[in-house]
């Protein structure tokens, strides 16, 4: 269940029609950031109560900001981009709000940000083992704010790559220009979102669009027209789709 108040309880947000100033508004009272927040301050306070050795929780926490985004990209490839949740009317649904509607829409703000029933439970089982291995409960609070903090890190870095907005720094440009691409010409490759070192090291990294022939499935993701009519369950939730192949001219500008 998505969560609206304040000021999103009122309107929807559209990065194409925003400012980086609108955007850090929307941002910072959205609830899933909230509590990704509120969290790592709590699990920061329990890092520190429940502390058994500082190096050990230190390290784990620091391990947790590789693994993250290895992790993110097996999820966004995998299982975003499977076309096997949309096949159930169990799952479609899920499939639609997790990643569907964000292609179909990559402006749309409350779309972007990956919903916290699916996100929270994620951060807690890549990140609680791996601290508690290495420093027990201390070192599972510090690794559990570390990835919360990693989270409200990528999902802004996210916001940035779809904003009309020219970003100062080269590592940013880079990125929102190999994300635009992977919504606007091949969703088959880039996957990852802040570092793009598995997309290099399992063969789906490209570096120019001219590198990778342009796909006719990034809005729609597999699901044509076709697949609705065999597997119909996200078409019934989503009355106005995009199926159309992009152009080039849809490819906003990225740096």
């Amino acid at each position: 269940m998505e969560i609206r108040w304040g000021v999103w309880s009122a309107r929807k947000y559209f990065l194409d029609k925003m400012t980086l100033g609108d955007l850090v508004r929307a941002y910072f009272t959205y609830y899933a950031i909230m509590a990704y927040l509120l969290l790592a301050v709590l699990s920061i306070i329990a890092a520190v109560a429940w502390n058994q050795d500082t190096v050990m929780s230190l390290f784990a926490a620091a391990l947790v900001v590789p693994v993250y985004p290895f992790i993110w990209y097996l999820l966004h490839r995998f299982v975003l981009h499977g076309r096997y949740l949309y096949k159930s009317a169990a799952t479609a649904s899920l499939w639609k709000r997790i990643h569907f509607d964000h292609h179909q829409d990559p402006n749309d703000l409350g779309i972007l940000f990956g919903a916290l029933y699916t996100t929270l439970p994620t951060i807690l089982v890549v990140t609680l083992p791996i601290g508690w291995v290495l420093a027990g409960p201390g070192g599972a609070a510090a690794a559990l704010a570390s990835g919360l903090i990693t989270t409200c890190f990528y999902e802004f870095c996210h916001c940035i790559q779809h904003l009309p907005f020219k970003p100062e720094y080269e590592w940013l440009k880079q990125i929102k220009k190999l994300h635009l691409a992977h919504h606007f010409h091949n969703e088959q490759g880039n996957f990852g979102i802040t570092n793009f070192a598995a997309d290099k090291m399992l063969g789906t990294y490209y570096a120019r669009p001219k590198d990778i022939a342009r796909s006719a499935t990034v809005f729609n993701l597999g699901y044509t027209a076709q697949e609705a009519e065999r597997y119909p369950w996200v078409a019934r939730l989503s009355p106005e789709r995009r199926d159309e192949a992009p152009r080039k001219t849809d490819t906003p500008e990225a740096a």
